[in-house]
């Protein structure tokens, strides 16, 4: 495997911003900025040996600067999304940004995904790696404690898309990171997903509230169109009168995975007829987020000028369930000073 870097863009007061790209021996790239850690491309074969991009995003960096969207980023300090923008530690509570009506999402207004992060191309396990580091200080955005946050990608010889996770604080404090690609795999450029099929390793979800905000219910998903334990089509259950699909304008929830947190288990796989593409989604942490791009926009500046619209594409975003710090049975993303945040999620492709 190898890495190659070059300049992506400048940001306002000058500083640079590059751009990596990934390779490995079976012809798989993978393009990683150092803004917000952002995935913005991934190129794999079909089932005939014709690669695509299947990551949306943007033909510049420019366009990274305005990603309301949050194609391909880091999110942290906590992915998703924290009731009324607030919670407590220790007896202490902390306000963060409300950036989501009353709520805060993905960190709020200028979380991980607007951070430089310092890279550098390491050796891991005997292959080139891209580390990417970032501190965050006590009270940015609302969180306690400083923060040292290292994510780690390394692109692996069967074409898997390994991401590592580490963090650790000198305060008690909340720690959720993800990575928020959304997947097309037709080709980014190929219209809906509608006709992908999924399957998530898990019986079980956390309902929501009409703000996309875990009300405490983890309901079981036979009989409704959450039930994804068998490959299904994601197009049907859009088009559903379930109150959750009601509420969510589709698939915006979070599925209760069955994984020991030890090593990196299967949590979802995506299936693309057309093209014989499979994504196949490895993680170590409790939950993962199926979001079928709702509210995803037409924006000028899409890579090939492609017309993204609604469900164009879709994410999967492993995590810790939202909202975890105001109900007190989910996992816990709190962690103490010193304790280490450490997770595991792998994207791996190949074909059918």
């Amino acid at each position: 495997m190898s890495i190659r870097k070059k300049n992506f863009g400048k940001m306002y007061d000058g500083t640079q911003i590059d751009i990596f790209t990934l390779k490995n021996s079976k012809g798989m790239t993978v393009e990683i900025t150092n803004f917000g850690g952002t995935v913005v491309s991934i190129s794999v074969p079909d089932r005939n040996g014709k690669f695509a991009d299947v990551a949306l995003g943007y033909n510049s960096f420019e366009g990274y600067m305005d990603n309301d969207k949050y194609f391909g980023v880091i999110l942290g300090r906590h992915a998703n999304r924290i009731e009324n923008a607030k919670f407590e530690i220790n007896g202490v509570e902390y306000t963060i940004e409300k950036n989501d009506g009353e709520n805060s999402l993905h960190g709020g207004f200028n979380a991980f995904d607007k951070k430089v992060w310092k890279a550098e191309i390491i050796n891991k396990d005997g292959s080139e790696a891209l580390q990417l580091s970032y501190y965050s200080k006590d009270g940015e955005e609302g969180f306690p404690g400083n923060m040292d946050t290292r994510v780690t990608y390394t692109l692996t010889e069967d074409n898997g898309l390994r991401i590592n996770y580490y963090a650790v604080a000198d305060k008690d404090t909340v720690i959720n990171l993800s990575n928020h690609s959304y997947f097309n795999l037709g080709g980014h450029d190929s219209g809906s997903v509608l006709e992908h099929q999924l399957k998530i390793y898990a019986d079980k979800f956390t309902a929501n509230d009409e703000f996309g905000i875990p009300t405490g219910e983890i309901r079981d998903v036979k009989g409704t169109p959450m039930d994804f334990t068998q490959l299904t089509p994601v197009g049907p259950g859009l088009s559903s009168d379930y109150e959750q699909i009601i509420k969510g304008h589709g698939y915006d929830h979070n599925w209760v995975l069955k994984v020991s947190g030890k090593n990196p288990e299967i949590a979802a796989e995506v299936y693309e007829p057309g093209s014989g593409r499979v994504m196949e989604v490895y993680t170590t942490s409790p939950g993962v987020q199926f979001y079928s791009g709702n509210f995803i926009e037409y924006k000028e500046g899409c890579k090939n000028n492609a017309n993204y619209g609604s469900r164009s594409g879709l994410c999967l975003e492993t995590q810790y369930f939202p909202n975890s710090l105001n109900q007190k049975h989910f996992p816990s993303p709190v962690f103490k000073a010193g304790q280490p945040f450490e997770h595991t999620t792998i994207y791996k492709f190949s074909v059918r």
